[in-house]
């Protein structure tokens, strides 16, 4: 079943130019999910990158946190019709991801795997180029649980349902795979700006 979402606001004239159509503005950070936090045992979490079913690299908590960083300050927006303006992540992004394992993409196309079985898929071309990370800090300070920690994909471009959760791998696939939410009924890309939030949109 698709969950329709929150009531629109109204908001005041100085937000319009950055809260996408339909959306509200929101000083929280709701928190939405489909079940209960997973239990993640940091001493044997892994981030697993595949190709189809065939790891091409592994990762420690240890060795991921070494990676690179990058910050990322800016607006993240929810397809339940609540944005937040000014947000800070921190994480490795798949740029850097990409260059440890020593790899291009093979394919245009990956799903990313969680560690409660949620998937999503994104198109590769709206990870590279600095467009996106694996997140493990959130305002200066580790990820809550509530809110996908240890690590979440963070694709803040598109809705945050892109950005999944208690994220332990990605997988790259030769065609552009539905997810949870997609084979429920969102739409397979997800742009904000242009209400993609449903299929048909």
């Amino acid at each position: 079943m698709v969950t329709r979402g929150f009531v629109g606001r109204r908001q005041p004239p100085e937000t319009g130019a950055r809260l996408p159509p339909g959306q509200y503005l929101t000083d929280d950070f709701p928190i939405l999910q489909i079940g209960p936090n997973p239990t993640v045992d940091m001493a044997t979490w892994r981030f697993t990158l595949r190709e189809g079913s065939r790891p091409i690299k592994v990762w420690s908590w240890e060795a991921f946190e070494a990676l690179p960083r990058t910050t990322w300050r800016g607006d993240i927006h929810c397809v339940t019709k609540w944005s937040k303006f000014d947000t800070t992540w921190e994480g490795v992004s798949f740029d850097d991801i990409l260059a440890d394992a020593g790899i291009t993409a093979p394919t245009g196309y990956l799903l990313a795997e969680s560690h409660d079985d949620y998937t999503t898929n994104v198109p590769v071309a709206d990870l590279v180029g600095g467009r996106a990370l694996v997140a493990t800090r959130y305002e200066g300070q580790p990820i809550h649980p509530d809110h996908g920690g240890p690590a979440r994909l963070f694709v803040p471009h598109l809705y945050f349902w892109k950005s999944a959760k208690w994220v332990k791998g990605l997988r790259f696939t030769q065609t552009d795979t539905a997810g949870f939410w997609e084979l429920r009924g969102y739409h397979m890309y997800g742009d904000p700006w242009r209400e993609q939030r449903y299929i048909g949109d």
